[in-house]
């Protein structure tokens, strides 16, 4: 089970990773309606984005992956 801080700390690694890409996803954050789910399993929304953001994270994904 995590916890509601680990959750929070991991949104907020995976918005500054994709900063580092040139990458904002608005929507990003907790999904807060499974934290009412018993065990908690807290849930990262990340949210909608335009094309040109889509793309740039398809870009950053494959370059890691090189």
């Amino acid at each position: 089970m995590h916890s509601p801080a680990e959750a929070d700390a991991c949104v907020k690694e995976l918005r500054v990773a994709l900063a580092a890409h040139g990458i904002t996803l608005p929507s990003l954050g907790l999904d807060l309606p499974a934290f009412a789910s018993r065990p908690t399993r807290p849930l990262i929304a990340l949210g909608n984005c335009n094309l040109l953001t889509a793309r740039a994270l398809t870009a950053a994904l494959r370059k890691g992956a090189a």
